[in-house]
C-alpha cells in the first residue's frame, strides 16, 4: 500500500504554491504547509480506511499488470500526495537491499511503489516504477526534510524529470553552492575539517602569510569571539615554502589563509570577508590549483563570473606570498604547485566580466598577468624545475620526508625493505628518516619522484614510476606555451604592448642555456624594463621548436615525455599528447596524424582512457592498477581534448568523445541514485573503481549534495558540444555504439564486451535480470525501463 498519512481529521492537505516544476528545492520546498476542509471519504482514509492493494514482498511475485502504450492516460499532470518520513521508510525498508542509502540497480527490490494522489487526496494511488523513479523519490523527499517539511504535494514530472536536465539543473542549482567555502569567521568551520589530517588534532588552525597584519589580526579576533573554535592562528615566516621548515609543519597541519575583501559592516565602517570559492569536494576540502581550471570552465556556463573570478584572486594572493599557486591550500602543500592553467582562466573570466567597466576589469586582469609572469620565471623556467640543457620544464619540487597528507598505510610497502635493513619498526623507520637521523638517499630519489607525481597532478600512473621528476612532460610544455602566447597576446591586445611589473624578482635567461643559468650575478631584474609581447612571442616559437624536437615521435604520430637524464623518449602513451591541440602547439600535419593514427588508441566506449592498456603493462597483485592508468578516465583530460580537437576543426570527433563521456555519466546517474563521482573506469562504464584511494563522490545518503567539482564542469562544458538531438539521445541512455554505429574497431569493442562482462557487478545484474519481469526494449525513456542497466550490451546502455 502506499505511505501511511497523517495529519489533522476533516481536513484537505493543500499545496497551493505557484511554482515551476523543475525548481530548485529551496524554491520548490519552501514555504508552509497549508490545509482546507476535505471530503469525508477522503479524510476517513488519512485515518484508517484504505482501499488499495499492498504490494507483496520477499517471494511472493508482484501481479500489477505493466503499464501499456495504449493505457489510458490523465490529461492533468499528475502530483501526489505524500508524508515525508513515512515514505522514507518505506523506500529504505523496501528498496535499499543493500543498506546504502541509495536506490540503485543493485538492490534487489520490487522497484514499485504506489503513492497517493494529491487530487483524490491521497484515495486513489498510482504505481512509480523503476530505479530512476523510486531514487529521484528518494532525493526529493531527503530535500523536503531537509526544508523542515513533513507532508508535500510532490509533482510526478520531478521523478520522471529528463535525466540530463535533472543532473544539469542540479548542479547548477545545488551542487555549486553546496562546494562553496570561505576562510573568514563565518566559513571556518567547515573549511577547516580536513579528512587527511592524520595527527589526531581536530582543532582548527590557520596560518597567515607574513605581510599581512590586519588578517592575522582579524583571525586573532575571531579565536577570541569563538572560543569554542579553538583556533590557532600562527604567522608564516617571509620565506614560507623553505624545506626544513614546511617538514617542521608536519606534525601542525593547517589551513593557508586566502585573500580577502574589505566589505562594510552593520555599524557603518568596514571588516574583511573571505572570498568564496569552490572546493572539489569529498575529501578534498581546500583549494586546488588545477582543478579549480576546470571547475571555473563549469561555472562560466552555468554564469557564475564572480565565483570564478574570486578562485584567480586567490591564486594572485597564494603567487604573491607562498610564491606559487599551491597545491591546495594546506601547510603541507607550501612546497608544491600543479600544472599551470592561470593565463586561460583569467582570459576566459576576463572576456566574461562587466563590460560596464572596462578600467576595473584591465586592471584585475592586469594583476593576473602579473602573477602569472612572475610564477612563470621563478617557478617553471627556474631550476630545479627547468633543465637548461633541453629547455624543458619538470614538475620537480623541493621537499624533505614522506609526504603526510597521504593515508598512513601508503608507504609501508616501500618503507618496509628498508626498516627490515635497519633492524626497526616501519613506525619507527619513518619517524627516524622524517627526522634526518636516517640517511637513505634511495629512498630520498624516491620521494623526490613522488612529490614530482603529485606536483603533475597525475598521482598516480605508472607513467611517472620513478621517474616523474626526470621527465619533460609534453603536457606541462603545451601548458607552458600556452602561458606564452597567453601573455604575449594580452600584453599586445589588453596592455598596449607594454606591461610594467611591480613585483621584484629574477628574470630567466632567455634562451636558456647551462652557461646562462650558472651565471645567476647577469640575469635581468623584473622591474629594470617593461615587458612586451615580442619576447613571449619568441619565448612560444622557441618553446615549440623544443616539443617538436624532443617530445614528438613521427613515426608513432604522438607526442612523449622526454627524460633529461636517461637522454631518450619515455614511450608510454598518454593521452596528455593531445593538450598540444588545446595550446595549439601542434602543426596541422601532426594534427592530423594525431586524429588519424592515436586517437584510436584512447578512444573507449566511455570517451577517452588515461594512457594506453599495452603502456600500462599487466596487472598482478604485486602490480596494482594506478587510477591513472587505463582503463580509467578523468574530466580533464575530455575536456582538453574536446577544446583540442574544436580548435583545430575536428569538432565532430569533439562532439563524439563529449557524447561518449555524458552517456556514461548520465547512465550512471540514472542507475546508481544520481552520483557524480571523480572519475570512471571508462572501459566498463563504471564509477565502481576499485584502484588507490577508490572513487571520491560517491558516499553520500540519499541525495547527492555536491558531486564532484571537475565532474560536475565536464557535464556542463560537455553539453555545449551536444546538438539537440544528441543531448536527446543522452536523454534517452542511447549507447554511443547505437548512436555512431560501431566507431571502434572490433578489437577494441570484443575487449570492452569481455571486461564487461566478467565484472562481478555484471555478472551480479545478469543474475538479476534472470528473476526480473521482460523489459520493452522499446521502451524510450529511462523511467520506462528500470530493468536496463549500464552494464548490459544492448541498444539502451
Amino acid at each position: 500500500m502506499a505511505p501511511a498519512l497523517a495529519h489533522p481529521a476533516g481536513v484537505n492537505f493543500a499545496d497551493e504554491h505557484n511554482r515551476p516544476v523543475n525548481s530548485d528545492a529551496s524554491t520548490y520546498y519552501g514555504g508552509e504547509e497549508r490545509y482546507s476542509r476535505a471530503r469525508t471519504y477522503s479524510a476517513s482514509f488519512a485515518h484508517g480506511y484504505n482501499p488499495k492493494r499492498p504490494p507483496t514482498f520477499q517471494d511472493a511475485n508482484h501481479q500489477r499488470a505493466r503499464r501499456m502504450s495504449h493505457d489510458e492516460k490523465s490529461s492533468a499532470p499528475r502530483r501526489f500526495l505524500i508524508d515525508v518520513e513515512e515514505t522514507i521508510r518505506v523506500v529504505l525498508e523496501q528498496e535499499d537491499t543493500d543498506g546504502d542509502f541509495q536506490i540503485s540497480v543493485t538492490d534487489a527490490g520490487p522497484k514499485l511503489m504506489a503513492l497517493g494522489t494529491a487530487t483524490s487526496n491521497g484515495f486513489k494511488s498510482f504505481d512509480i516504477r523503476g530505479t530512476y523513479m523510486l531514487s529521484n523519490l528518494l532525493q526529493e523527499l531527503a530535500l523536503a526534510r531537509d526544508h523542515g517539511r513533513k507532508r508535500i504535494v510532490l509533482d510526478e514530472a520531478r521523478l520522471t524529470e529528463n535525466p540530463v536536465d535533472r543532473l544539469s539543473r542540479m548542479i547548477k542549482n545545488s551542487f555549486w553552492n553546496a562546494l562553496t567555502r570561505r576562510i573568514d569567521g563565518d566559513g571556518l568551520e567547515i573549511i577547516c575539517a580536513d579528512p587527511k589530517n592524520r595527527t589526531g588534532r581536530i582543532n582548527p588552525r590557520i596560518y597567515v602569510p607574513h605581510g599581512e597584519p590586519a588578517m592575522a589580526e582579524y583571525y586573532r579576533k575571531v579565536a577570541a569571539d569563538k572560543p569554542h573554535l579553538n583556533l590557532d592562528v600562527q604567522v608564516l615566516p617571509p620565506k614560507p615554502d623553505d624545506p626544513i621548515f614546511v617538514k617542521s609543519l608536519n606534525n601542525k597541519p593547517g589551513l593557508l589563509a586566502l585573500a580577502m575583501q574589505e566589505v562594510a559592516d552593520p555599524k557603518g565602517g568596514k571588516v574583511l570577508k573571505g572570498v568564496p570559492f569552490i572546493v572539489p569536494g569529498a575529501r578534498f576540502n581546500e583549494l586546488y590549483n588545477w582543478d579549480s581550471y576546470f571547475i571555473s570552465l563549469g561555472l562560466l556556463v552555468d554564469g557564475y563570473v564572480n565565483m570564478a573570478k574570486g578562485m584567480v584572486d586567490h591564486f594572485i594572493f597564494e603567487i604573491k606570498h607562498y610564491g606559487k599557486i599551491l597545491n591546495g591550500s594546506r601547510s603541507y602543500y607550501l612546497c608544491r604547485t600543479q600544472p599551470p592553467f592561470l593565463t586561460d582562466m583569467a582570459l576566459q573570466i576576463y572576456n566574461q566580466l562587466d563590460r560596464s567597466d572596462m578600467d576595473e576589469n584591465r586592471a584585475w586582469l592586469k594583476r593576473a598577468i602579473q602573477a602569472a609572469i612572475k610564477e612563470y620565471h621563478t617557478i617553471w623556467v627556474a631550476e630545479p624545475r627547468m633543465d637548461p640543457k633541453t629547455g624543458l620544464s619538470r614538475f620537480r619540487p623541493d621537499g624533505l620526508g614522506i609526504p603526510p597528507e597521504t593515508e598512513a598505510t601508503h608507504f609501508t610497502h616501500i618503507l618496509e625493505p628498508f626498516a627490515a635493513k635497519h633492524g626497526i619498526s616501519v613506525l619507527e623507520f619513518s619517524e627516524r628518516y622524517n627526522d634526518g637521523s636516517i640517511k637513505e638517499p634511495k629512498l630520498d630519489e624516491y620521494f623526490l619522484h613522488d612529490r614530482a607525481v603529485r606536483e603533475s597532478g597525475h598521482d598516480t600512473t605508472y607513467r611517472f614510476e620513478k621517474r616523474c621528476a626526470n621527465l619533460g612532460t609534453v603536457d606541462l610544455q603545451a601548458l607552458l606555451y600556452k602561458y606564452e602566447v597567453d601573455i604575449g597576446t594580452a600584453i599586445r591586445e589588453v596592455f598596449d604592448d607594454e606591461l610594467e611589473l611591480e613585483e621584484d624578482f629574477a628574470l630567466t635567461p632567455f634562451p636558456p642555456t647551462v652557461e646562462a643559468y650558472a651565471a645567476t650575478d647577469r640575469w635581468e631584474r623584473s622591474r629594470g624594463r617593461a615587458q612586451n609581447s615580442e619576447e613571449w612571442f619568441r619565448r612560444a616559437e622557441w618553446r615549440k621548436g623544443v616539443i617538436d624536437r624532443y617530445c614528438w615521435n613521427e613515426s608513432k604520430s604522438l607526442y612523449f615525455d622526454y627524460d633529461t637524464v636517461q637522454e631518450k623518449q619515455s614511450l608510454y602513451e598518454s593521452v596528455t599528447a593531445f593538450w598540444t591541440l588545446w595550446a595549439g602547439c601542434a602543426s596541422e600535419e601532426q594534427c592530423w596524424k594525431l586524429i588519424s593514427n592515436s586517437l584510436k588508441k584512447f578512444e573507449v566506449l566511455g570517451g577517452l582512457a588515461s594512457g594506453t592498456e599495452e603502456s600500462r603493462g599487466k596487472i598482478s597483485l604485486d602490480r596494482p592498477n594506478r587510477q591513472w592508468d587505463y582503463p580509467y578516465a578523468w574530466p580533464p583530460h575530455q575536456i582538453m581534448t574536446w577544446v583540442g580537437l574544436e580548435r583545430y576543426g575536428y569538432l565532430e570527433d569533439a562532439q563524439r568523445l563529449a557524447y561518449r563521456w555524458l552517456y556514461m555519466m548520465t547512465t550512471a546517474f540514472v542507475d546508481f541514485n544520481g552520483v557524480v563521482p571523480e572519475k570512471f573506469d571508462a572501459v566498463k562504464l563504471s564509477h565502481l573503481v576499485d584502484a588507490e584511494y577508490g572513487n571520491q563522490g560517491v558516499d553520500f545518503k540519499m541525495v547527492p549534495r555536491e558531486g564532484f567539482g571537475w565532474m560536475n564542469a565536464a557535464y556542463q562544458v560537455g553539453l555545449t558540444y551536444l546538438s539537440t538531438g544528441m543531448r536527446r539521445a543522452v536523454s534517452a541512455c542511447t549507447s554511443p555504439e547505437v548512436f555512431f554505429g560501431n566507431y571502434l574497431n572490433p578489437q577494441q569493442v570484443q575487449q570492452a564486451y569481455a571486461a564487461a562482462i566478467n565484472d562481478p557487478l555484471g555478472l551480479a545484474m545478469d543474475q538479476l535480470r534472470l528473476t526480473s519481469p521482460a523489459v520493452d526494449p522499446m521502451a524510450q525513456s529511462p523511467m520506462d525501463v528500470p530493468e536496463m542497466h549500464s552494464d548490459a550490451p544492448g541498444p539502451w546502455h
